[in-house]
């Protein structure tokens, strides 16, 4: 049975909690206020110090809130805080549908392939130092979460930020950072990019309801009415990394993890080496003109794993007898005290990164696997050289572990020319497609179970785009419902078969969903039992006779500290309300003080809490002192151009 971890320090904070809460029920002006601050110091609690998951936190909150209908009597109240007819709305909320539809739109883009073509981009153009990598990848990772979870662009570009630092020699620890910070600002580029935007225009459409007579409704934001904020801030962190990210970022040598440990395996236990992918051209004074590929890896310790000529290109099914012409790239796999030596020799030029192949030999599309020859396997007594492997196959022949020995060209053998036993395991390099498909082949058991099984759809990209562009415009140029012309473009994914339905219920992250569906009725309960103005009136007693933008700055450093101890969702839907009641007890406009709350909830930098953070800290190798020192002036920064662009804008 489980049970919920209560330690000493958290039971003590509980009992300040119930201090707090017994102070503010004295001072109240209802039973209802009472109650629902009460509520709201709960779900603090419940969230700061995940006492259980925040999802369930917030069902759990919606549970209490419809319970106050049965336990009216006993609690002093009328009726319940919220009417039950009202409790889960939020499920068919416009905010909701949005975000379910973003996830799968933002799945449809990636599955096609079009995000990984990006990277390969990124790859090409971003060279060896850090002032020029960064922004490219800092810069490319904002736009895209700009338009999907956050998240999910930080997920999409780590193996690509791993290659990239295998490539150039940079630590991960000195690139994650900068990427993962800019993929939370780029939530902030468009009202659809994080989850309290999407929510921000149901919570002003709610607030209005409730407005006092005579004032002048808020106006619910376009889809780019942010995008000069989220400019704004996004060029200003990647501004701050190139100027200082020298002092700031940490230097974690152990963090070069294109493989690492899959590459110490396979040379621990088979010998061969430091084994790299490495992309060569040949020149027309080359000596291997005209040579066969064959030849050319029988006099080399090589293996050629993917070839680019006039007449196309190929990754894995490299016909051995290709004739070498001059202009061919190659992609090879050797260790690096063979590279020079193999370039030399050959007068070939090695590329210092991949170029042709950076999407191709990816490690999210290839790599090394192991495979065993089963007793019944046809290919028993067969070399390699006779049944084509690598052409017929798609698999580039490494080594043979046979009992106790390895067969290896490292070590003088000729793996190539071995016949296969039953039982031999071999090592090969091969896409990760192929691997796929010959897992139901019968000539062989693959070994390797922990790569990308992800099926892409490149021929699919022409309709995502399609769809892509019909939703933006829709979203743009017409008045339809935000979540009905998202749903569209969702709905469209499907039926062209870019996703199938499967895959786009699994696009969607079901913990977000739930999370905002469910705090939706906490945020009517304050809105509605009149605890948003009250709180605000109190507010004012400490801040009133102070100008406006520093009552507005009070307002984003309060939405900041509530987003690094609880979820942004929870943090919008509870101060949305409050920040309105400040702006109209102190003249200033309601919607722009809502909205500093909708931005103010994307500045979380100081704790690896939000999602982004946690996600790159293992692979960074960062510290919790590692996200103060750099985030800590991050959010100063934060605060300071957010709130400039967002006054001068409105």
């Amino acid at each position: 049975m489980n049970t919920i971890p209560l330690n000493p320090k958290k039971l003590i904070f509980l009992a300040v909690f119930i201090l707090i809460g017994l102070f503010i029920a004295s001072v109240a002006p209802s039973v209802e206020v009472a109650w629902v601050c009460a509520i709201l110091l709960l779900t603090i609690y419940l969230f700061a110090f995940e006492i259980v998951e925040v999802d369930i936190a917030a069902i759990s909150i919606m549970v209490i809130l419809g319970l106050t209908s049965l336990f009216s009597p006993w609690m002093g109240l009328k009726a319940g805080l919220i009417d039950n007819n009202l409790l889960f709305n939020g499920f068919a909320s416009n905010a909701v549908m949005s975000i379910i539809a973003v996830m799968i739109i933002g799945a449809g883009l990636d599955k096609t392939g079009i995000m990984s073509k990006v990277a390969a981009m990124i790859m090409q153009f971003g060279g060896s130092t850090e002032k020029r990598i960064i922004p490219l990848i800092s810069g490319t990772v904002a736009v895209i979460s700009s338009f999907m979870q956050n998240v999910g662009a930080a997920a999409l570009f780590l193996p690509v930020v791993s290659r990239i630092s295998s490539r150039t020699g940079l630590p991960m620890s000195r690139l994650l950072m900068p990427m993962g910070f800019c993929a939370i600002l780029g939530g902030t580029l468009t009202m659809v990019g994080s989850s309290p935007l999407i929510l921000l225009n149901d919570l002003i459409l709610t607030s209005n309801d409730n407005l006092p007579d005579g004032v002048e409704k808020m106006d619910i934001f376009s889809l780019f009415s942010v995008a000069p904020i989220g400019l704004a801030l996004i060029t200003t962190g990647i501004l701050y990394f190139i100027i200082a990210g020298r002092f700031i970022l940490p230097t974690n040598k152990n963090t070069q993890t294109d493989g690492g440990n899959t590459m110490q395996y396979f040379k621990d236990n088979y010998g061969l080496g430091n084994f790299d992918l490495y992309e060569v051209v040949i020149h027309a004074d080359s000596s291997i003109v005209n040579m066969s590929v064959d030849e050319f890896e029988s006099t080399n310790p090589l293996r050629v794993v993917a070839i680019s000529t006039d007449k196309g290109r190929r990754l894995g099914a490299v016909n051995r007898t290709t004739a070498i012409a001059a202009g061919t790239v190659f992609g090879i796999l050797t260790s690096a005290r063979h590279i020079e030596s193999i370039g030399e020799k050959n007068k070939l030029k090695i590329k210092n990164s991949l170029d042709i192949f950076s999407d191709a030999l990816s490690q999210i599309k290839s790599g090394i696997a192991e495979l065993v020859i089963p007793p019944g396997s046809t290919l028993i007594g067969q070399s390699a050289r006779d049944i084509f492997l690598r052409k017929t196959y798609g698999l580039s022949l490494l080594a043979i572990h046979r009992g106790t020995e390895v067969i290896n060209n490292e070590a003088g053998g000729h793996v190539r020319t071995e016949l296969f036993q039953p039982g031999d395991l071999l090592v090969v390099h091969t896409t990760w497609d192929n691997l796929a498909r010959l897992e139901k082949d019968r000539d062989f058991v693959v070994v390797t179970t922990e790569y990308p099984h992800e099926e892409l759809r490149p021929q699919k990209v022409a309709h995502a785009l399609v769809f892509f562009a019909i939703t933006l415009g829709l979203v743009l140029f017409s008045d339809l419902k935000l979540s009905v012309a998202l749903l569209f473009g969702a709905i469209g994914m499907v039926l062209s078969g870019v996703l199938k339905i499967e895959e786009a219920y699994q696009a969607v992250s079901w913990k977000t969903v739930f999370l905002l569906a469910s705090l939706i009725p906490l945020g009517i309960a304050v809105e509605k039992t009149g605890t948003a103005a009250w709180i605000a009136q109190q507010t004012l007693f400490v801040v009133g006779d102070m100008p406006i933008w520093v009552i507005q700055l009070a307002v984003a450093v309060l939405a900041t500290f509530f987003t690094l101890v609880m979820s942004n969702v929870g943090a919008t839907v509870l101060l949305v309300p409050l920040a309105v009641n400040i702006a109209l007890g102190v003249g200033a406009n309601p919607a722009v003080f809502a909205l500093t709350v909708g931005i103010a909830t994307s500045n979380s930098f100081l704790l690896p809490t939000h999602q982004v953070n946690a996600l790159i800290m293992g692979p960074g190798g960062y510290r919790v002192a590692d996200y103060m020192k750099a985030g800590g002036i991050m959010t100063i920064l934060f605060l300071a151009v957010s709130l400039t662009v967002l006054n001068l804008l409105f």
